[in-house]
């Protein structure tokens, strides 16, 4: 089982600037992806960024140029800049080993979420 562990989040003004960190922890395999995910307004998760042990990265595209992922080993960081009313979000860390679209029977391991809100 893998364990995630978030930090960051909070407030801020259309703008300004946020850093989301995750760190994972237990039976973590050679080959896998960390990123984050925010809730959206569908069923199912929508990708804001993750990057593989490989360094391969995906951006969501209403992030691309915004925001920079980028990991340390097993800890993920999110950089936000230039945040959008249109981000407040609930974010959630992911871990997965498996390259893999969002489903009911997805595979990856999600963190608690935190709170993102963006104003004006």
């Amino acid at each position: 089982q893998v364990q995630l562990v978030e930090s960051g989040g909070g407030s801020t003004q259309a703008g300004g600037s946020l850093r989301l960190s995750c760190t994972a922890s237990g039976s973590i395999l050679s080959f896998n992806m960390l990123g984050w995910y925010r809730q959206g307004s569908g069923k199912y998760r929508e990708l804001v960024a993750d990057v593989s042990t490989g360094g391969r990265k995906n951006y969501g595209d209403s992030v691309k140029g915004r925001f920079t992922i980028s990991r340390d080993k097993n800890t993920v960081i999110l950089q936000m800049n230039n945040l959008q009313p249109e981000d407040t979000d609930v974010y959630f860390c992911s871990y997965n080993y498996l390259r893999e679209p969002v489903t009911d029977a997805w595979h990856g391991t999600w963190g608690q979420g935190t709170q993102v809100t963006v104003s004006s």
